[in-house]
């Protein structure tokens, strides 16, 4: 039997040496370009003190959010993804002001997405594109993904970000205090693996179909510790065992049928967190993401759709923990290009908001908390 272990770590040198690699490997790769290992990174743009206080500590208020033991709402803000670093930091200036100004009402953290799923074809974002030409400087890419946050957390805003690529989070995740799995990706045992052993909240969204089961099963497989393959800070492939997640949760969006931010909808997928088993977050409440299948894609609606779930809670829902909504300097979208083509402060993936400064969306939101705080129904 000890023939077929495989050989121990102490060959792997000599193996390396003596590799032959067959006419059946990469076969349909064109080129393979070597990126730096995450550590290398990381000693470039590091995490100072200051930002390191920040990322922990908004870790625990989201967590707290989640479970209940803060009646604060957390409100996940910002564009759908980021293509424009200048654009992006005076975005967060705006942003950190709210957060100040709200902070004793709203949890808020900055939307910064750089990796892009797609239905099919299409920009993947800035980590897979950075300069918007078809070039793919992927090293560019997540360099300014690191500055961005690190932009981003030096103005005193956590950071949110989407996980897609199973890699990316080694080279991020320190700057990130809440991840979303997405629709497409939300079934993925991959993904689910991935959550496991992620240092933050993390939120899978409801499938495109509109079904909560794939969703409500992944919050409760993440909770479980995984082993799978991974690499670790100095790029080296490892066998990574992980402990659970017990902070994941459900994110309604909607779906390619219509909306499920309603009040029936709501009530349905908290019933469908119960069946599942899901503990954690998942038996105190949920996150409505007000963009995507619950508004249309269309920005009008979207603030709309914000303006209805904050009217809600005011007047005692419960079991909404959470808002996500897309905005940016200038409301709509546009068509990728390159950065001198483009109109400044306006999205190139969903349309933004309506309305160009954070608050135009925000401010719907404290009526809401305020409301909680004088409520019965107020969360210990």
């Amino acid at each position: 039997m000890s023939g077929l272990r495989g050989p121990d770590s102490s060959k792997d040198v000599q193996l390396l040496d003596n590799a032959v690699f067959p006419e059946t490997v990469d076969v349909n790769i064109r080129q393979l370009d070597p990126i730096p290992a995450p550590r290398y990174f990381l000693k470039e743009i590091p995490l100072t003190d200051e930002m390191s206080d920040l990322v922990l500590k908004s870790r625990q208020e989201i967590r707290d959010v989640l479970n209940g033991k803060d009646d604060r709402l957390l409100a996940i803000v910002g564009p759908c993804s980021i293509h424009d670093p200048k654009a992006a930091h005076e975005y967060a200036a705006k942003l950190a002001a709210v957060k100040k100004e709200l902070e004793d009402q709203l949890v808020i953290v900055m939307r910064v997405y750089f990796e892009k799923p797609r239905t099919t074809i299409g920009w993947k974002g800035l980590i897979n594109d950075p300069d918007l030409d078809g070039q793919f400087n992927i090293r560019k890419g997540m360099w300014l993904a690191r500055k961005v946050l690190a932009d981003v957390l030096s103005l005193g805003l956590p950071a949110a970000t989407e996980w897609l690529d199973p890699i990316t989070p080694q080279y991020i995740c320190d700057l990130i205090s809440w991840g979303a799995i997405g629709a497409r990706n939300t079934e993925s045992q991959v993904h689910r693996e991935l959550a496991s052993g992620m240092s933050m909240p993390i939120g899978f969204k409801n499938a495109t179909d509109g079904s909560i089961k794939p969703a409500a099963d992944s919050c409760f497989a993440a909770a479980f510790e995984h082993h799978f393959l991974s690499i670790n800070l100095d790029g080296r492939v490892i066998s990574a065992e992980t402990k659970g997640n017990p902070d994941c949760h459900l994110v309604l969006r909607g779906s390619s049928h219509g909306p499920n931010y309603d009040t029936d909808s709501v009530a349905k997928a908290l019933a469908d967190l119960k069946v599942s088993k899901a503990s954690g977050p998942s038996e105190h409440g949920l996150v409505i993401d007000a963009a995507h299948g619950n508004c249309g894609k269309d920005e009008v609606r979207e603030a709309e759709v914000i303006e209805n779930i904050a009217s809600r809670i005011a007047t005692g829902e419960s079991g909404i923990s959470g808002i996500m909504m897309e905005s940016f300097l200038k409301a709509g979208n546009q068509k990728p290009a390159p950065l001198d083509q483009l109109e400044y402060g306006k999205s190139i993936t969903d349309a933004a908001c309506r309305g160009n400064v954070p608050n135009s969306c925000c401010e719907r939101l404290p009526k809401r908390s305020k409301a909680v705080a004088h409520s019965p129904n107020k969360r210990k």
